[in-house]
């Protein structure tokens, strides 16, 4: 079987989206079947063609700014979003421009910035804003009572904005969470309340913005922090006396990856890819070239670079493994699917459409607490 490098060495841009407005892109859904969903900072949600990238329509509902999309895994024509409106929402993707078929809400003080739907679609979980300057919440409904559902919250684990939930791909009561606290979260919702589930919190160093599950029985945590820092951490090592971390670097641009000697300029994200068993890092430069990383114990390396492609920062990308392609979007407001041998029919690129009043990540001093470990399970 041909490995992870040889297929990223022939990606080229076989198509790119026609953006109607200026909006920076910030996160990307597949449904594998024929759908990318995309949310975008004007508050809506893209419904692309995942081959052709052709738009099928759009979703208006949100009043806020949308903090991810993502699809149900047992029925994929359902769509979910969350919002800092205080409601995370299904869509069905079968009638596009239609309203909510769900809305799923909390107390009126909450401003979710996270959200993510267990593996088995049963629980829905949302990371709010820090409220009265002091707590912040994740919030759990059962996702198969579309009136309601609220379950309860978690109030102790953080003290600032949560900006990442994560459940487990394969565990429905796994559940992860980063936040500008600095502290990244393990949870074993089985055990009900909050004392008891909470399994391991972590130490970013800093305030962390986005989390993923990874290596070869999603026993690792990697966790990618705002100041473009990097932490790799073995789950497995819980009950043992073994150091957690795997890898670190408290700011990846201070690496020398490219061939030229230089550094990436930002990391975008990081995802696990099952059939390679490689967890892929992608980072960028300010110009909108790509470089895209492997990441293990034994740190970051480069394994290609994507160039002539967007002209801004890329803020989200997905692996399509079933199409072995890339899917990238970002400030430039452009969509691009990267195939191997791909060739657009206009070559060459296009003129950014970056809005004049940039949406800024909103971002506070992070507190440090604690130790890496601060408890694990007995």
């Amino acid at each position: 079987m041909e490995g992870l490098e040889e297929k990223l060495k022939g990606l080229s841009i076989a198509r790119r989206s026609h953006p109607e407005e200026p909006t920076y892109l910030l996160d990307v859904a597949l449904q594998p079947i024929s759908l990318l969903a995309v949310s975008c900072s004007n508050f809506t949600i893209h419904l692309h063609n995942k081959d052709t990238l052709s738009l099928m329509g759009e979703y208006r509902g949100h009043s806020g700014p949308v903090c991810g999309v993502t699809f149900a895994h047992t029925s994929p024509d359902l769509l979910y979003s969350g919002s800092a409106d205080g409601t995370v929402r299904g869509w069905d993707v079968r009638r596009p421009g239609t309203e909510a078929v769900q809305t799923f809400r909390s107390d009126p003080l909450h401003c979710y910035c996270s959200f993510d739907l267990s593996c088995s679609d049963t629980l829905l979980c949302a990371g709010t804003e820090q409220v009265n300057d002091e707590d912040s919440f994740l919030v759990f409904w059962d996702a198969r009572k579309p009136g309601g559902g609220l379950l309860g919250v978690y109030s102790e684990s953080h003290s600032d904005d949560i900006t990442q939930v994560c459940f487990h791909p394969r565990d429905r009561d796994r559940l992860a969470s980063g936040s500008t606290d600095g502290l990244v979260n393990v949870f074993d919702l089985s055990r009900g309340a909050e004392e008891e589930a909470l399994l391991a919190t972590c130490n970013s160093d800093s305030s962390a913005s986005s989390v993923c599950w990874s290596g070869a029985d999603y026993t690792q945590l990697g966790c990618l922090s705002h100041d473009e820092g990097l932490h790799l951490w073995d789950l497995s090592q819980l009950d043992t006396e073994e150091p957690l971390t795997l890898f670190c670097i408290s700011d990846a641009r201070s690496l020398n990856l490219l061939p030229n000697g230089g550094g990436v300029d930002y990391l975008v994200g990081g995802r696990w890819l099952e059939e390679a068993q490689k967890l892929l890092v992608v980072g960028g430069k300010n110009s909108g070239d790509l470089h895209l990383m492997e990441c293990d114990d034994r740190g970051l390396h480069l394994l290609r670079s994507l160039e002539g492609g967007h002209s801004s920062t890329v803020r989200c990308f997905l692996w399509d493994a079933a199409g072995e392609a890339l899917v990238t979007g970002g400030e430039d407001a452009q969509l691009l699917l990267w195939k191997p041998g791909g060739e657009e029919l206009a070559i060459g690129k296009r003129e950014s459409m970056k809005s004049a009043s940039a949406l800024r990540l909103k971002s506070r001093l992070h507190k440090i607490h604690g130790n890496q470990r601060v408890k694990k399970a007995t």
